[in-house]
């Protein structure tokens, strides 16, 4: 009687092969290829002009300081006014949250009434919502600026919380809408035969459930509010211009001495927001995503 022979199972050993190089070595020119201009934002904004004069970019601040920073932060001129970044920090906090807050909740209440309420021409309404969310934005200015101006509401905040919360509602009701249908159909038909209704299943099943997605819809209304310079610019009015109007003022003045150490400065004060957001919240973006965020 012979005995069966037993091959060892488990991991094989971690052997680095061609095809293994050819992927680090893609990855680290990768790396490289992102990372290198914020290594020279970074430096750059750390140099006094003395050094930034001498033209190496690469070169690490011998004299490294924050004063550029201050002087972003504090005292830059952004216009008239030399205030620095910190008045359109606020502002770019004013016109974020409520467009955030109010484009999520109308979505997603949209995007879980296509998926489990639909009505006559239900489709037809979500196919022509999801065409308007591929249409230019400057197609539509000059019509967005009549109707804020006929709602009193041009050039003030509430009318840039306005248009940022109507552009933020199409991608996002596809995101709610695939995430609901993505659920079991089970959960919803077990909550009706309960006695709940609209509002009970939203609330009590389909919002708890929908955190993955949630953050993903945060995620991109943030950094697309946030980063916005074309409606801020237009709709906001001068007294409200968000971080990044003031500073393409910083970046682009014709008067006085060019210094780009406070440019460098200012340009990661107005990205940081996004950056830490992406920091923080990043894996959740990545398992909203593969929870059926593009599931159709």
């Amino acid at each position: 009687m012979t005995k069966a022979i037993v091959t060892p199972r488990g991991a094989k050993p971690n052997r680095i092969g061609p095809s293994r190089i050819i992927l680090y070595s893609i990855l680290v020119v990768a790396a490289v290829y992102y990372l290198l201009p914020l290594y020279v934002m970074v430096a750059t904004s750390l140099k006094d002009l003395d050094q930034v004069r001498e033209g190496n970019i690469f070169a690490w601040p011998l004299r490294a300081g924050f004063d550029a920073w201050i002087k972003a932060w504090d005292t830059a001129c952004t216009g008239l006014y030399c205030e620095g970044l910190k008045v359109g920090f606020w502002k770019s906090v004013q016109i974020t949250v409520p467009s955030v807050l109010v484009s999520i909740a109308i979505a997603s209440i949209n995007g879980y009434a296509l998926s489990y309420w639909r009505f006559r021409g239900s489709e037809v309404f979500f196919t022509i919502l999801i065409i308007g969310s591929f249409i230019p934005y400057q197609v539509m200015l000059y019509p967005l600026v009549i109707i804020t101006r006929e709602l009193g509401i041009f050039g003030t905040l509430p009318g840039v919380i306005f248009i940022h919360s109507i552009f933020g509602m199409p991608i996002l009701t596809l995101l709610f809408r695939n995430y609901f249908a993505a659920l079991p159909v089970e959960l919803f038909k077990a909550a009706r035969v309960d006695g709940a209704g609209f509002w009970g299943i939203f609330f009590q099943i389909m919002l708890p459930m929908s955190i993955p997605i949630l953050v993903v819809a945060i995620i991109l209304q943030v950094t697309g509010i946030w980063n916005d310079f074309l409606f801020g610019v237009i709709f906001a009015g001068t007294q409200n211009w968000p971080m990044t109007v003031q500073l393409n003022n910083i970046v682009n003045s014709t008067q006085g001495v060019k210094e780009h150490n406070v440019n460098m400065a200012a340009t990661i004060l107005t990205g940081l927001v996004p950056l830490t957001i992406y920091f923080i919240s990043g894996r959740y973006f990545v398992r909203g995503i593969a929870a059926g965020a593009v599931k159709g």
